[in-house]
């Protein structure tokens, strides 16, 4: 570690804070745009490079996965974050789609930000997505609650901030950037995470432009190197995207000492630090009557939101949750580990991944591998009947960083009394925030009614919550807030403090709501069985760096032949 080398990046940032604060609206935009044609230029790289050290085949289907978790989404969120910045240019004010604001019984306001356009509603039919409002904003006062930095009176004085990037999705670093910059205003310094780090050199030539000018500069190395930067004077604020452990160690610092300063809820720093923490991702899979197409494509859309990355994502599918009468019980179950028998296994790339496994296994013997275990190669498992009443269970409370995902089931007298019950179940006893799905028929739904769903929806205390599909599309769609439930504090930090992405720059977003409907067709492209998923992710880089509805057609033929 070269601190010195580190002092001097960390005082060309500090020289450079307010003027970045101060810089005129025009020049953001100029910035912004020199970042899309970064991700233009050094996307395909950075995603292959993934490829490569995931040991994922580079003829694979898989290949998408880096291509969606890496460029693509980094650049629709860039592009929908310019288009609000273009709008407040011209109005002042972020431009919401028409006649998006509604009022929930409850008073609590909610925004429809998905679909964004013609083209979302043509490669995403049948999905839409809104941001609910905290407590307070109301429809009247929703334009004081949005786009803060752009509607204050003077320039800030600035900050410089840390941005401690993830390993596991190369999006997540320059993402968290793009947030601290452009809508918070600060100027960054990114600690790469030493799991992958090979995507620094494509982020910085994604910002160069703003290397170049002073505004932000990037560090390698390992803990010693994160510990410095966040103990450092100079350094502002802090974002994290990582483990709670990671987090508390930070915050209270290592061994005894730090979990005595956390009892006592006594920080070792007094720097503003949000996170994004992870989660023990439920899915309640609300019962009915399925054909076999419909048991195929829904057991297909869970193993998808395990299997995506190996498993290593914050958003994995941690616990299903079944109603214990279901008739179709044991039947998805079976479709389940069919779905998983029929997938490549997969390199287990982050480090602690196999002791990790050997923990979940040991805690629940019942564990069932589908497939071989080999040097390396963790096979898919699932963990079939967990009791619900054992709270203090492992699959509960911790999140299985790897190719894991375990099954409890839940009384309920009808579906509308098994969604209660289970709703209560994923906030008392399920570990973090945020995020979490819900699975139901169209018929289910006619059974237990719309506002039946709508109040799950509302009581159910995450940062996300998604209809029938995946909930890191909340993540990915960029125009949607993705963060933990708001109001977690250090000493109780759950899925983290705070929310990014959110392109149209709500200042109080409380939880990001996505539906879709029960299957769709052609197959999602980020589903693991889609044949064609890197085509159609090559071609997605290409109309989000280059919008045009001439793209529409090939994308469409590639989504339908996979």
């Amino acid at each position: 570690m070269d601190t010195d080398k580190i002092d001097q990046k960390i005082r060309e940032l500090d020289q450079a804070k307010a003027h970045w604060a101060g810089l005129p609206l025009d020049r953001r935009i100029d910035y912004l745009r020199s970042i899309l044609r970064g991700v233009e230029a050094a996307g395909a790289r950075m995603a292959m490079a993934g490829v490569e050290a995931k040991g994922i085949p580079p003829g694979s289907s898989l290949v998408g996965e880096e291509f969606f978790g890496g460029p693509v989404v980094t650049a629709r969120t860039v592009r929908l974050l310019l288009q609000t910045l273009e709008d407040i240019r011209k109005t002042g004010a972020p431009r919401l789609p028409k006649d998006a604001v509604r009022t929930r019984p409850d008073g609590q306001v909610a925004v429809r930000v998905f679909p964004t356009d013609l083209t979302d509603k043509l490669l995403f039919a049948g999905f839409t997505a809104e941001i609910w409002q905290q407590p307070g904003v109301t429809a009247d006062t929703l334009a004081e609650n949005m786009a803060a930095f752009y509607r204050r009176e003077k320039p800030p004085e600035g900050k410089v901030a840390l941005v401690l990037a993830a390993g596991n999705v190369a999006s997540i670093g320059p993402l968290d950037m793009v947030h601290k910059l452009f809508v918070e205003g600060q100027v960054v310094l990114c600690k790469f995470n030493p799991v992958n780090d090979y995507t620094g050199p494509f982020i910085e030539e994604m910002f160069a432009e703003l290397i170049r000018d002073g505004f932000v500069r990037t560090e390698y190395g390992g803990a010693d190197v994160g510990d410095y930067l966040c103990q450092h004077p100079d350094i502002d604020e802090i974002h994290i995207t990582g483990s709670d452990r990671t987090h508390d160690i930070i915050v209270f610092g290592p061994g005894e000492e730090g979990q005595t300063r956390k009892a006592a809820n006594e920080p070792r720093t007094t720097k503003r630090i949000t996170s994004e923490l992870g989660n023990v991702s439920p899915i309640i899979v609300m019962p009915g009557h399925w054909t076999q197409s419909e048991l195929r494509f829904q057991a297909q859309n869970v193993a998808t939101q395990l299997a995506n990355n190996a498993g290593f994502n914050c958003n994995a599918a941690r616990v299903l949750i079944l109603h214990d009468g279901w008739t179709q019980k044991r039947a998805f179950l079976d479709m389940l580990r069919a779905v998983f028998a029929a997938l490549p296994q997969r390199k287990a790339y982050y480090p602690g991944a196999e002791r990790k496994y050997a923990q979940f296994v040991q805690d629940h013997p019942q564990a069932q591998p589908v497939g071989p275990r080999s040097e390396g190669i963790l096979p898919w498992t699932i963990i079939p009947d967990v009791p619900a009443t054992e709270e203090s269970a492992t699959a509960f409370k911790e999140e299985a960083w790897c190719s894991i995902v375990a099954q409890t089931s839940l009384p309920g007298a009808d579906p509308g009394a098994f969604l209660r019950n289970a709703v209560e179940f994923c906030n008392e006893t399920v570990w973090g925030t945020l995020n979490a799905c819900i699975i139901i028929h169209p018929k289910t739904l006619e059974t237990i009614g719309e506002a039946a769903l709508e109040r799950a929806i509302g009581d159910l205390r995450y940062g996300s919550v998604a209809v029938n599909h995946w909930p890191a599309l909340c993540y990915g769609f960029g125009c949607t807030s993705w963060g933990a439930y708001p109001g977690h504090t250090l000493d109780d930090i759950q899925s983290g403090i705070g929310a990014v992405h959110n392109s149209y720059l709500f200042d109080r977003p409380q939880k990001s709501v996505l539906r879709g409907p029960f299957t769709v067709f052609p197959k999602p492209p980020w589903f693991v069985t889609h044949t064609r998923s890197d085509k159609v992710a090559r071609k997605m880089l290409d109309l989000e760096t280059n919008p045009s509805m001439t793209k529409i057609p090939g994308i469409a033929l590639h989504a339908m032949l996979g």
